[in-house]
């Protein structure tokens, strides 16, 4: 767990420009959101660990000082940062790979019992909301406000209600993409 919240202190001063210091480290620890990211890790150890009434202490802790509901099941790999916590719900289904960044008021929930699962190194803006059984590729952008409700391709930017892609990689998109193939393996 110590080392999982270490490379998500890490990953976070990336983030911010800063060489992955130890006085970059615990600038980290009290910059807005790392309490919800180190509750989060704390309650999935603890839901993984035969601590589930301490799990459910973390959860509903974190709901009313980090500001995010983060179910107990969600899974996130190493990386994970959350920017800013205020409004973050995320359902307890969630799967998400490495270098998961996200802002304030962000939603991933599920539709009819079934949750996105999130690719490596994917970015998820202010408001945005990822609703359903759907997967989302690796190195992916999602703008702020964004309603995400289909699959995104690997290096997709996507942007608007409902969300269109806009970018593979850096490379502008037609209106008929063909990228539909291009998924990222299950995490």
């Amino acid at each position: 767990m110590f080392e999982t919240i270490r490379e998500d202190l890490r990953r976070k001063a990336e983030w911010y420009d800063l060489r992955p210091t130890s006085k970059s480290i615990l600038r980290m620890i009290v910059s807005d959101g790392s309490t919800a990211q180190i509750l989060y890790r704390a309650m999935r150890f603890c839901q993984t660990h035969s601590l589930k009434p301490l799990a459910f202490f973390l959860y509903r802790l974190n709901a009313s000082v980090g500001h995010a509901v983060i179910g107990r099941g969600a899974e996130f790999g190493p990386g994970f940062v959350i920017l800013h916590s205020f409004g973050i719900v995320i359902n307890s289904s969630v799967r998400a790979g490495r270098n998961l960044v996200m802002e304030h008021g962000v939603t991933i929930g599920a539709e009819k019992g079934e949750s996105p699962v999130l690719g490596d190194n994917v970015f998820i803006g202010a408001g945005a909301k990822i609703i359903g059984a759907i997967r989302i590729g690796s190195d992916v952008k999602i703008g702020a406000n964004a309603v995400v409700t289909k699959d995104l391709p690997n290096g997709a930017t996507a942007v608007g209600v409902p969300a269109r892609v806009i970018k593979v990689y850096g490379e502008r998109v037609s209106d008929k993409p063909e990228w539909t193939s291009d998924f990222a393996t299950p995490v």
